[in-house]
């Protein structure tokens, strides 16, 4: 199964295509988790892609598009994959369709998770990131006793794109260049919304439900 999670800034698309992706047994892709593996690193692609990050944009289309075709080409995506983050725009969903053309393959399914904009706000601005091992935690969901990550002891921090002020530019972007994905493949028949209640099993099990899919 070929799946694209959709959803803004703080819907839990992260969280949700992971546990897919394991229930699944196929490879979840991020295009977030690349850059931030980039960013941390210091390679030329981690500045390019921290220049527009850290102030709440986009990453230009072609480069990112060059990354997840790159990345699909690999054998472990052959019987399927989840993209997390991606598509973000229409000419990137348009290039993802032409790369599946290309190898004889399509889409199922692209999951949208809807949530209001004052819990996104919420869910973002409490959000706390683990730069050693990758681990994403929210306080009001995982209690914290320290700022000290529970899965592997490093220091947590809040993420810079995870500020009020960026918070905002992250959904003005969203609302400009990535909502109109839900009609792009509304209208290939393949969009599947769902509720983003809160509570991460309840808004699993409506995602898993909604793909036919019994844990």
């Amino acid at each position: 199964m070929n799946l694209i999670f959709l959803g803004a800034p703080g819907a839990g698309k992260g969280t949700q295509s992971v546990a897919v992706a394991e229930i699944l047994n196929i490879p979840h892709i991020s295009t977030g988790d690349i850059f931030r593996y980039n960013i941390k690193e210091g390679t030329p692609l981690g500045k390019e892609a921290d220049s527009y990050i850290s102030k709440g944009q986009l990453v230009p289309d072609d480069l990112t598009v060059s990354i997840v075709v790159d990345r699909l080409n690999k054998d472990d995506c052959k019987d399927g994959f989840i993209l997390d983050g991606f598509p973000r725009t229409i000419y990137q969903a348009e290039a993802l369709d032409k790369f599946m053309a290309s190898v004889d393959k399509k889409i199922d399914y692209a999951v949208n998770i809807q949530v209001d904009e004052d819990s996104l706000v919420d869910r973002l601005s409490k959000r706390r990131f683990c730069p050693a091992c990758s681990g994403t935690f929210h306080v009001d969901y995982t209690p914290l006793t320290s700022d000290d990550c529970p899965t592997c002891g490093a220091k947590l921090i809040q993420r810079k794109d995870d500020t009020p002020e960026v918070i905002k530019e992250r959904l003005e972007t969203y609302h400009e260049k990535t909502a109109p994905l839900t009609d792009y493949y509304s209208e290939k028949g393949c969009l599947l919304n769902v509720e983003g209640v809160p509570g991460i099993e309840k808004s699993l099990k409506n995602t898993l439900t909604a793909l036919g899919i019994e844990k």
